[in-house]
């Protein structure tokens, strides 16, 4: 089990990638085009650049649903490997037997 503060970080981290989007895209777009003047591009990059760093979507992890693991997540069932494992073996998943030979 992870522990609660990481997970609660994670969570602070998703409400702030939620509550910038708009406003980090537009900025991005000012940034990018090419037919606006030089000072403009650069002020959106100042603008951009004073917004919390956790607002950025790339600070986001994933992390199992039931164990907050940060590592061998499964993106199609959103849970860890050993999470995985353990509902397999106790036949919670449609199909997923454990092998055994």
């Amino acid at each position: 089990m992870a522990k609660k503060a990481m997970i609660e970080r994670e969570k602070k981290r998703e409400r702030l990638v939620a509550k910038f989007a708009a406003k980090r895209a537009e900025l991005k777009e000012i940034a990018k085009d090419e037919s606006k003047p030089m000072e403009e591009r650069f002020k959106a990059r100042l603008q951009l650049a004073k917004l919390p760093r956790n607002s950025s979507a790339t600070r986001l992890h994933n992390r199992c649903q039931l164990t907050g693991r940060p590592h061998a997540y499964y993106r199609k069932l959103k849970v860890s490997r050993i999470a995985l494992r353990e509902l397999g073996s106790s036949g919670q998943i449609p199909g997923m037997v454990k092998s055994s030979w």
